[in-house]
């Protein structure tokens, strides 16, 4: 991809297109994409989801689209395959040259010839994209009718006994085995291009380093173009030749990836770069105080405050428990510019001893035991914020539903203090009611937990609530799908505290986030815990998260604490080999992914 334009980095303030066209040498490009733009209508409103995009991939080259949710990166993939959805009726126009067939112009047939010999694609959530009716073969005899060849394709993406696995049903394997699954499908056919849309955005680090690397060695194998999406420049600094940022649905900057990343003109993507977290984020104050990161703090009024127990500072809580604030949603803009130390204390919020969970399954005659926790030990003193860290199937969130009390322990001790915790769930929006408005199930948390109020009460904690965590007032009266993901993120956090539980737990709440919302997402979580007192188990895959959010930090792996310890330790001298991995995998831009041994994660 190179520029026509002027510089190879180039910066769009004011929305002027980007080009990067073609040069004089070298093999035409694989997509050629010329002043695209496509319109989209979405709840009945127009969207100008792109807008004059210019654009070149090369034979062999990774190029990575990078923005926020609603920038425009998808649309822009799903306009170069020419599937963009007939329910939004789009209107596109440009051109969008995929093997010399414009696909924005071409008729259905020519399209999916087009699809059927030069594309590949892999999306975000396999689950999703394969057939749950159909075994692993089946899906892969559709595009390759050789048993060898299939066997074949499985060995090449590093999924472990193959000729097993063919029989399996998506439903049978990991996450990371999923997505290698899909990537077999996408290859199959030897394709020239190869569009791969968040992919590993669900996956946890070290499943999403194995599945970089894998594409890196396909890239190199059969030498195809990739168009990479995703919202995490980290990710696209370990796979990506060139970097190509998008907002509001313009190109804003393009150019090599080390040009984008040491030297970015546009203030968007310095201010992406600045959101990113990784394992050298200063712990001590907010990330939206970071000079060019989003949300940058504005003078307010300080919000109503009280001494909470055993010293500190906390937002008021009135007789009935409720949470109430009386000012104007302003709560990234309230964040100070260095965190205070939180205030613990002596009692124990969570005690755990011995605790073991087994899963039984199969008729009595064949019974099969998984052990998902075996005798974990964990404390969380009043008002300290755990980070229970580890890849998917070590059992952390299967230790936070037995704190949450939506499991039982099979053996052990639990013992929770001041009542029932209150959970935010990593995908908000199937956590929120879908047929309730936001205040509808405010208020019903309220009548749950704070007994008999008025009406005129509940409206105004419901209003006081939003206000807290950064949302207007009006909030109440839409539903959930009315949001965006970080709204209803924001909308989930309220309802746990709209009556201050003393336990949070927090089961991968950014990881399905762009970079700025989990910025945001993460401070308001920082906030909270210590204007309110609450202590908080967060459940993550990322130790870079962790290391923000934790006082301590407690690894698993195989259902057991593999390592536990002060947050600044656990990540400067990590004991445990398990834990040196998970450091190892966290994506920076700051470091690059050369394509080495794909390795293979556990079914």
């Amino acid at each position: 991809m190179a520029a026509t334009t002027g510089s190879d980095v180039t910066a769009a303030a004011t929305g002027s297109d980007v080009t990067a066209a073609s040069g004089a040498d070298g093999p035409g490009p694989v997509l050629r994409v010329r002043d695209l733009h496509v319109h989209l209508s979405r709840g009945g409103q127009p969207v100008h989801a792109v807008r004059g995009v210019s654009l070149d991939v090369r034979p062999g080259e990774i190029v990575a689209m990078v923005g926020e949710s609603g920038s425009g990166k998808s649309v822009l993939g799903l306009a170069a395959m020419g599937l963009l959805p007939r329910r939004s009726r789009p209107h596109a126009h440009g051109t969008v040259l995929l093997d010399g067939t414009d696909m924005l112009t071409a008729d259905d047939e020519t399209r999916r010839r087009v699809r059927r010999g030069h594309v590949g694609a892999v999306f975000q959530d396999p689950m999703t994209s394969l057939d749950p009716t159909m075994t692993v073969g089946a899906q892969l005899g559709e595009v390759q009718p050789d048993r060898a060849e299939r066997v074949r394709l499985l060995t090449a993406v590093g999924i472990p006994d193959p000729e097993q696995r063919l029989k399996a049903f998506p439903h049978q394997l990991s996450g990371g085995l999923r997505q290698r699954v899909m990537i077999a499908l996408a290859i199959a056919r030897t394709p020239s291009l190869l569009i791969a849309d968040e992919p590993t955005t669900a996956l946890d680090v070290t499943v999403q380093a194995q599945i970089l690397d894998l594409l890196l060695a396909l890239r190199d194998d059969i030498g195809c173009a990739m168009v990479f999406v995703t919202h995490d420049l980290g990710v696209a600094a370990r796979i990506s030749d060139r970097i190509a940022v998008m907002r509001r649905g313009i190109l804003v900057e393009h150019g090599t990836t080390e040009q984008v990343l040491d030297d970015p003109r546009h203030p968007y993507t310095r201010r992406l770069l600045a959101s990113r977290i990784d394992l050298d984020t200063p712990r001590d104050r907010p990330l939206t105080r970071r000079a060019g990161a989003p949300g940058e703090p504005q003078d307010t009024p300080a919000p109503s405050v009280v001494e909470l127990a055993g010293g500190g500072r906390g937002r008021a809580v009135d007789a009935d428990g409720v949470l109430t604030s009386g000012r104007a949603p302003a709560a990234d803009r309230d964040l100070p510019a260095r965190w205070p130390a939180p205030v613990i204390g002596d009692d124990l919020a969570v005690r755990l001893r011995a605790t073991a969970r087994v899963f039984r399954s199969g008729p009595p005659w064949a019974r099969r035991e998984t052990h998902a926790l075996r005798g974990v030990d964990l404390d969380i003193a009043q008002g300290e914020a755990v980070a229970l860290v580890g890849e998917s199937g070590c059992g952390k969130s299967t230790l936070l539903r037995i704190v949450a009390g939506l499991e039982r322990a099979t053996s052990g001790e639990v013992s929770v203090a001041g009542g029932t915790p209150q959970m935010v769930f990593q995908d908000a929006g199937s956590s929120l009611t879908p047929w309730l408005t936001v205040g509808e199930m405010l208020e019903e948390r309220l009548a749950l937990a704070a007994g008999a109020l008025g009406r005129d009460r509940r409206r105004a904690a419901v209003t006081d609530v939003l206000a807290t965590v950064g949302l207007p007032a009006d909030t109440a009266d839409a539903r959930g799908d009315e949001l965006s993901g970080g709204q209803r993120q924001r909308a989930a956090i309220a309802r746990a505290v709209v009556v201050p539980p003393r336990v949070l737990l927090c089961d991968e709440p950014t990881s399905a986030l762009d970079v700025t919302l989990a910025a945001t997402v993460l401070d308001l979580l920082g906030r909270l815990r210590r204007e309110l007192g609450m202590s908080v188990l967060f459940v993550t895959h990322d130790l870079a998260a962790a290391r923000l959010v934790a006082d301590r930090i407690a690894v698993m792996h195989a259902g057991r604490v593999v390592e536990a310890g002060p947050t600044e330790r656990v990540c400067a001298e990590p004991a445990d080999a398990r834990t040196r991995a998970l450091l190892d995998a966290v994506p920076s831009p700051r470091r690059r992914l050369t394509a080495g041994a794909t390795g293979s994660d556990p079914g």
